[in-house]
């Protein structure tokens, strides 16, 4: 499987994402269960199915895409890729010194995200969780060794790593609209829905002070690469203080639900984001 990422990474991005657009329609086609997934969220969000429709293409033209943008040369720049916009925003939230907390949805391009990020306002330090596969925890090794980038592992060391960039000033990248392990969330309402919601983003930045800004990636049509915007700082994160975590979520999952409706034809509609999250060991 690693040969066959090498294979298509040497792939125009333009081809990859042709390719990719027929298996999202091919993975349609056969699954009656993802057709269902996908149809409920969309009406949960309150969207007219047409305005989501191509995200079917654009989930396949995700994972196809991953080959380039996981073996690119460690030392080229993806900002070649990347047009920018929003940027004024991140300068504000670094003037005072403060970390930043990068944050998106499942929607565009978010694997390109913290390479671009980290290239501008490296060091930039990200959480995953590393795969059980060998030959796919290869591939995630490569894809995260970039300059500026510190991906440390799901754990409580990864984020104390994450706490002590954040109170040095620096930045720190993280997905919010996934569900995390029991004991890890609170439920919280996103799109008129009780979903369970991640509460560390909202701890790191209650605890550092850090700024929150929420960050989208356009996959461009044709291979033209992505348009990479931030957006304003989040604010009345710390109305109700570090207490009330389920004000802190609610707040989050808001600006999440901005995002989506930025760009519903790049959304992730297939994902089980209401399901009830796994129990891991303490």
């Amino acid at each position: 499987m690693y040969w066959l990422f090498r294979f298509f990474a040497w792939w125009p991005l333009a081809a990859l994402q042709w390719l990719g657009g027929l298996l999202g329609w091919m993975v349609w086609a056969a699954s009656p269960r993802y057709r269902q997934q996908f149809r409920a969220n969309v009406a949960q969000a309150g969207l007219p199915f047409p305005v989501a429709r191509p995200a079917i293409g654009e989930a396949g033209r995700f994972v196809a895409e991953l080959p380039k943008l996981w073996l690119r040369p460690r030392g080229q720049s993806c900002l070649g890729d990347v047009t920018l916009d929003g940027q004024e925003h991140a300068k504000a939230a670094f003037a005072p010194g403060r970390g930043v907390i990068f944050f998106s949805a499942h929607g565009g391009c978010f694997e390109i995200e913290p390479q671009a990020l980290a290239e501008l306002y490296g060091p930039i330090t990200a959480i995953y969780r590393p795969a059980r596969k060998p030959w796919l925890a290869r591939l995630q090794a490569i894809a995260r060794d970039r300059p500026g980038l510190h991906v440390v592992p799901a754990g409580m060391g990864g984020i104390r790593l994450m706490l002590k960039a954040l109170k040095a000033g620096q930045a720190v990248a993280l997905l919010t609209d996934q569900v995390p392990p029991e004991g890890q969330g609170v439920w919280a309402p996103y799109f008129g829905k009780p979903a369970y919601t991640m509460t560390l983003a909202a701890r790191l930045a209650l605890q550092s002070g850090a700024v929150m800004l929420p960050v989208t990636c356009e996959r461009l049509k044709r291979g033209r690469g992505y348009a990479l915007k931030i957006w304003p700082a989040l604010t009345g994160l710390e109305a109700a203080g570090k207490s009330d975590m389920l004000h802190a979520v609610t707040v989050i999952n808001q600006a999440i639900e901005a995002i989506v409706r930025s760009q519903p034809h790049q959304y992730l509609w297939g994902y089980a984001r209401y399901k009830t999250p796994r129990k891991e060991p303490a």
